[in-house]
């Protein structure tokens, strides 16, 4: 979690970025095997390889389309960050982590609930949905950091075309697909209790980063008039 947001020399950017989808696969095999307790888990197995392909072929498209987006993205914690935004991200990756062990636990060593294949089936296929709607964002909105603040080194300014122009936060909508997609995949039913309380606190962020970026990005209290939907059209 560097406060650095220098980009790297393209290969540094890429090798950072293999490097930190490595760990992270790391973890997630660790969490999930683990708490499982069989390493012969299909749908393990399966989540693993849908999110190592899918995040490390987009890391490497972004390398080459947009190589300061990818940057700023593989840079959780950085400079000029609200310490809130620091501690929201903080216990979400607690909670995620113990989440992801949760499921472990429900759906292989204890057995809790049971899903069917096609469930399953349905989990992966919203999960690559998840990461496809992402990539739209991303594509349209290359300051798109994971860390709620202003980008002014960047000349950071309002994006209000593609995805954004029908609703605020399209990421944190393209969030919730994949959120429910991965216990599904995992074959967790009490895992998708879970993804309404991420929801929750998506929702409550997305708050506080208008409350920021209308004080203090120009255009953006326009954009909020022009676009009133945050995340689900005639929803909220």
């Amino acid at each position: 979690m560097s406060l650095n947001t220098k980009p790297d020399a393209p290969r540094q950017l890429i090798g950072r970025m293999i490097g930190q989808s490595v760990l992270w696969i790391g973890i997630f095999a660790g969490l999930l095997f683990g708490a499982g307790g069989d390493w012969l888990w299909p749908q393990g197995w399966a989540y693993l390889i849908l999110f190592t392909l899918l995040g490390i072929g987009f890391g490497l498209w972004f390398a080459r389309r947009d190589p300061a987006l990818l940057n700023s993205r593989l840079h959780v914690m950085q400079k000029g960050q609200s310490l809130w935004d620091r501690v929201w991200i903080s216990v979400l990756i607690v909670l995620w982590c113990a989440w992801f062990a949760f499921m472990g636990l429900d759906a292989v060593r204890y057995r809790w609930s049971h899903l069917p294949l096609w469930a399953n089936v349905a989990g992966g296929i919203l999960l690559v949905a998840g990461f496809y709607a992402t990539l739209l964002v991303l594509r349209e909105n290359s300051f798109a950091s994971p860390a709620v603040r202003l980008q002014a080194e960047r000349g950071q300014h309002v994006i209000d075309t593609g995805p954004y122009a029908i609703v605020r936060h399209p990421m944190y909508a393209a969030s919730i697909v994949y959120l429910f997609g991965i216990p599904l995949l995992l074959g967790s039913a009490w895992g998708l209790l879970v993804p309404p309380i991420f929801i929750i606190g998506v929702a409550v962020r997305a708050i506080f980063e208008e409350r920021l970026l209308r004080a203090h990005l120009p255009g953006y209290a326009d954009y909020m008039r022009r676009v009133c939907w945050r995340l689900i059209p005639g929803v909220w």
